[in-house]
């Protein structure tokens, strides 16, 4: 079985966000970049369908050199190969076609993408990859399993969660609960050793043309200072709630 895990080189959450330009673009000097968590949720299963099937694993990522390190943590963790498309991620559109001329040479048997990345929340890519590949789709997936060539997977829905199977070739939407938190692996000395070894490929791009611009980021607002209300001090509760927060 041949794997396919989409990467996205996204920044930590703890790292502090600036833009410039007007903003309008992206600060990233002093911004520390991880494997989007959703990404990695699905790399993790991606390793356990490595060792359980003798799978081949193989990470791509759209982006220029600085997603190497990226990539070698992943090799790191146990991919067997990585893949660059060296392109700006301008869009979803564009990354789904960047990823869609990798899938269209290789026959893929599992695609799996992180249902979205945490730093745009767009969860455009994998659906739409899946139409460029006219392949079933199956996103915030929580469970898969594969049996011969036939996928079995759950992924959450309002108020429950729906059980669908189909043949392969499938493209997944991973989020936490295809593994848990507890289970990501983190790379051991003598992972890190053989991602050396292991290939990481660049490859030019097909030039795809975006289908939307980024006009300008804009920050969340500051929170504002907490006003006390004595417990007793109802009416003046009520005013509050009434004439500040405008919420009654």
């Amino acid at each position: 079985m041949k794997i396919l895990v989409c990467i996205s080189n996204v920044p930590d959450t703890t790292s502090k966000i600036n833009f410039t330009n007007e903003d309008k673009l992206f600060d990233s000097n002093g911004v520390q970049f991880v494997i989007n968590p959703n990404d990695e949720f699905g790399l993790t299963r991606a390793i356990w369908f490595q060792e359980k099937n003798q799978a081949s694993v193989t990470v791509v990522t759209v982006g220029d050199n600085t997603c190497d390190p990226i990539l070698r943590k992943c090799l790191a963790i146990g991919a067997d190969k990585a893949v660059r498309i060296n392109a700006n991620p301008s869009d979803g559109y564009s990354v789904a076609k960047e990823l869609s001329t990798i899938c269209a040479k290789d026959n893929y048997d599992l695609i799996i993408c992180g249902r979205e990345s945490i730093d745009y929340n767009g969860g455009m890519v994998p659906g739409m990859l899946a139409q460029m590949l006219n392949t079933p789709f199956v996103t915030n997936c929580i469970s898969l399993d594969i049996e011969q060539n036939k996928a079995f997977a759950k992924r959450e829905i309002d108020g429950g969660v729906e059980k669908v199977s189909c043949m392969l070739p499938i493209v997944i939407g991973a989020q936490k609960g295809l593994v848990e938190e507890s289970d990501l692996i983190i790379p051991n000395m003598r992972g890190i050793m053989q991602a050396r070894q292991k290939p990481l490929e660049v490859l030019e791009p097909c030039n795809a043309k975006s289908k939307s611009e980024i006009n300008k980021f804009q920050k969340p607002e500051s929170k504002k200072g907490v006003k006390l209300v004595d417990p007793e001090n109802l009416d003046e509760l009520i005013s509050l709630l009434h004439g500040e927060a405008n919420v009654i």
